[in-house]
């Protein structure tokens, strides 16, 4: 069995343009806020708590966040990283009514992992590995290892999309093939070379 796999920030969702709201949730200016939202994604992505990483991200902002507060900053989050591009979603469901086995690899926090399952898109994977689920993310060699094993399947048995470069160099490093992410018209080209339907 081969595999596509996709990313998903960037990839099938739309970029979040959310953060002067939640910046506005703490009364900060948008640029102090973002050095703290962007400064703790990754411990985020790779399993901190909500309240954990709020608190961080609002401590670094000097503001402290409450419980309630942690909430609705996650909520606005979530719905920040929600939209999807539609040709995309198009793309899957051709690759999926075809029966080519999709899974999804994404550098996203628990709740998030938790969000997108509910989401409809979700059904056209076979597997949903999210980093804050497993404690390892994008570019770390382990992430390959914990997918393959969800696969069961060899490096070369993969082909790969994601928009960012080090994580391309990641896959290839440990063996999966993989291609940069620049849209579905490109997909479509990568994914007939590879030889998939």
């Amino acid at each position: 069995m081969r595999w596509l796999i996709f990313d998903y920030g960037n990839v099938i969702s739309r970029q979040s343009e959310v953060v002067p709201e939640l910046a506005s949730l703490l009364d900060v200016e948008p640029e102090s806020f973002a050095r703290g939202y962007w400064r703790f994604r990754d411990a985020y992505d790779r399993g901190w708590s909500d309240l954990h990483y709020w608190r961080a991200v609002g401590h670094a902002a000097g503001r402290r966040v409450t419980v309630r507060q942690v909430a609705q900053l996650t909520r606005v989050d979530l719905a920040g990283w929600r939209e999807t591009a539609p040709e995309v979603l198009t793309l899957l469901g051709e690759l999926n009514q075809a029966g080519v086995p999709l899974a999804l690899l994404s550098n996203a926090p628990r709740s998030h992992g938790q969000f997108f399952r509910r989401q409809p898109w979700s059904a056209l994977f076979r597997h949903l590995v999210f980093s804050g689920e497993v404690g390892v993310a994008k570019p770390e060699r382990d992430v390959w290892e914990v997918l393959l094993r969800r696969l069961r399947c060899a490096p070369g048995d993969c082909l790969f999309f994601d928009d960012r470069r080090v994580n391309i160099d990641s896959a290839r490093t440990a063996g999966v093939p993989a291609r940069h992410w620049t849209g579905p018209a490109a997909a479509r080209q990568d994914i007939a070379e590879a030889g998939f339907p």
